[in-house]
């Protein structure tokens, strides 16, 4: 069985939906970022770099929520969450995980994280002030230029989804105005009612 490690209200949601939606058998385990569980010894032999998400299996550990969402998708291809057939489609489909993880994610741990980039107090200031910015420049390419719909993807849901959702929610907090982002919001609506999202949310 798969042992998946997260965190409340971060990115590992988007791996623990993709679980849910795959229908695999994993055990949770929740760390504890107020106590600063990440960085403890135990955790730091199974995740070196002491971030969530991580996922445990018999071969080893992965990390990296683009990677685990592959490794999803292709461990339940009954599920169908990713086009496993078509070279083409399965890359751009990382593509759009890469740049959620590369590019948006980064532009939202601005907020909260600049301490991994900067150590003056003016300089954690800018990069704070910055964000609102940045996350609507993200925004605006995925909703008139990624975004094919109705799903990430188009016509079928992929592991795209869950992760889309997830850095999504994140946009009012980042002092965005997510009305902006119509595409974004119906797809919220439309991924809450999902019963894979509901029991992810519930723990």
């Amino acid at each position: 069985m798969l042992k998946f490690y997260y965190a409340k209200n971060t990115c590992a949601l988007a791996s623990r939906i993709a679980l849910e939606e795959a229908g695999l058998a994993y055990e949770l385990v929740m760390l504890d970022f107020a106590s600063n569980q990440q960085r403890s010894p135990d955790y730091l032999k199974i995740n070196p770099k002491g971030r969530v998400p991580a996922v445990a299996t018999e071969r080893g550990v992965i990390t990296e929520t683009p990677a685990i969402l592959a490794f999803i998708a292709q461990s339940a291809p009954a599920a169908r969450l990713a086009p496993l057939d078509d070279p083409f489609a399965f890359a751009e489909l990382q593509a759009f995980t890469n740049y959620l993880c590369s590019t948006v994610h980064v532009a939202h741990a601005h907020n909260r994280r600049g301490a991994r980039w900067a150590d003056e107090p003016s300089s954690l200031e800018d990069m704070k002030r910055k964000v609102p910015e940045t996350m609507a420049a993200c925004f605006d390419i995925i909703e008139h230029g990624l975004f094919k719909g109705p799903w990430a993807m188009g016509e079928s849901y992929t592991v795209a989804d869950p992760y889309l959702f997830t850095i999504a929610g994140w946009l009012e907090g980042d002092g965005v105005d997510a009305s902006r982002f119509p595409k974004m919001l119906d797809h919220r609506r439309r991924m809450t009612e999902r019963p894979a999202v509901k029991r992810a949310l519930q723990s």
